[in-house]
């Protein structure tokens, strides 16, 4: 795939790039290798002050950054701003944070283990490749990059080849706010070169969001190299309703979990188990919901949904829809093909959904919901579970009973009660099954690139 800003409200390609050559490649592995040796001398201090300083350039740039975002992949400009602002306050997180979380921990006894002192100390791994997706072109790098740089380490950036705006401003941004050079770098390459960036000695782990091919492609080379891997891969996530809930907050809640991002997004609610109790009356809103929303240009005011980021992406979700279609599901708003450029997708919810149709296992990366009838908590629980993904989900309920069988027998990596997925700076991110392994942000992210070294002493 070239790499080029094609402008999915139009689909006119406006640039594309060229791609860095053997020689340039190998100049960046060189200085993020170099650049790891000073950075793993400096202080959490200094560190601290250059990741505050990046974080403020991020802030000065939001109007030209969030412009980018919204010419590469559609999002409306003031979903794209409100990510650049998210990025510089997860900067600013783990520039207060980052010496806390990583200070030595001592064993209270450690005359138990024949030692004046033990501890546990957490120390850089070294350069960290990051290979990244397009659906939040900022966020998904900062949740790595902020944490890695706070702990030491140096990141070399492979980006999706189709948000090259944004690769190439982290290129500088935080070498503009102080880092040694070479601390962090974008690598403009075709996916096909990754595995010789992963085999290479001076790269000490591997961290990838994306589909699940790509993780399975990375995570073996990684493994055959015996070099640590964290994978952030699809996701089915569902959204359980039960008799007990807000409804009315629910359906609200329901739409933008759907379409946060135009529903690409890995943690967007895809798979939506109402109890049939409530199936009519939530379904009903839901549908009415998902088609008063505002479609259209992503520049401008009032715009709710804009474009799919691709062509080829849309074409996925077309054939979902046509497949479920095919096989006797019910479209209660949407399914069509809007006319005119761009690669446009409507709001859409399906019914009538079975085992048969791709739909019902095949993660949607668009705005398709699908809607389902259980008759209690045990066939929930069984349905929402019932999908090699292991993301995250919500439910709905003011049953407290009902509240803590979710949180103990869903299988994922969050559970979010009367309220949608979100990933925030304090708490821990990340999937189980095939939705990948290890964790991003908080404490645990920042500790998934670091040596856990045992001291003991006499």
């Amino acid at each position: 795939m070239a790499i080029a800003t094609i402008n999915p409200t139009t689909g006119e390609t406006e640039k594309t790039y060229d791609q860095h050559t053997s020689a340039e490649v190998e100049e960046r592995v060189r200085r993020a290798d170099a650049a790891f040796r000073r950075l793993r001398q400096s202080t959490f201090a200094e560190r601290a002050a250059w990741m505050l300083a990046a974080a403020q350039l991020l802030e000065d740039d939001v109007e030209t950054v969030a412009e980018g975002i919204t010419r590469e992949m559609g999002r409306p400009i003031a979903g794209a701003r409100a990510e650049v602002l998210k990025c510089a306050r997860g900067m600013r997180f783990y520039a207060a944070h980052a010496e806390g979380f990583l200070a030595d921990e001592p064993l209270a006894d450690p005359s138990s283990v024949g030692a004046s002192r033990a501890l546990a100390r957490y120390q850089p791994l070294g350069v960290v490749l990051a290979v990244m997706p397009w659906n939040y072109p900022l966020w998904q790098v900062i949740r790595f990059a902020a944490p890695a740089l706070m702990a030491g380490n140096t990141g070399l950036l492979k980006h999706a080849s189709n948000v090259p705006l944004s690769a190439l401003y982290l290129d500088t941004l935080f070498s503009r706010g102080g880092f040694p050079d070479g601390a962090f770098a974008t690598l403009l390459i075709g996916s096909g070169e990754v595995a010789a960036i992963v085999e290479d000695r001076r790269v000490r782990a591997i961290t990838l969001t994306g589909s699940e091919p790509a993780g399975r492609a990375v995570a073996s080379t990684a493994a055959a190299q015996v070099k640590k891997a964290v994978l952030e891969l699809g996701g089915s996530d569902p959204f359980i309703v039960m008799p007990s809930a807000d409804l009315d907050a629910a359906v609200r809640m329901a739409v933008d979990a759907r379409l946060v991002n135009a529903g690409q997004s890995c943690i967007a609610a895809k798979r939506f188990i109402v109890h049939a109790s409530v199936y009519e009356e939530f379904t009903a809103g839901f549908a009415e919901a998902m088609g008063r929303v505002v479609m259209g240009d992503p520049f401008a005011d009032g715009t709710q949904l804009g474009p799919i980021s691709t062509e080829s992406g849309r074409n996925d979700i077309v054939e979902l829809v046509e497949d479920a279609i095919a096989k006797g599901a019910t479209v209660l708003t949407g399914g069509r093909l809007p006319e005119g450029p761009g690669f446009f997708y409507p709001p859409t919810v399906i019914s009538d959904v079975t085992p048969a149709m791709r739909i019902h296992l095949e993660e949607t990366f668009g705005p398709v919901a699908t809607v389902y009838r259980v008759q209690g908590v045990d066939e929930a629980i069984e349905l929402a579970n019932a999908t090699d993904f292991g993301l995250s989900s919500a439910v709905w309920t003011r049953d407290e009973d009902e509240r803590a069988r979710f949180e103990t027998e869903l299988e994922a990596g969050a559970v979010f009660v009367n309220g949608m997925t979100i990933s925030y700076p304090e708490l821990p991110f990340g999937g189980i099954k095939h939705s990948g392994f290890g964790r991003e942000l908080a404490a645990a992210g920042i500790r998934e690139f670091c040596n856990l070294k045992t001291v003991w002493e006499s």
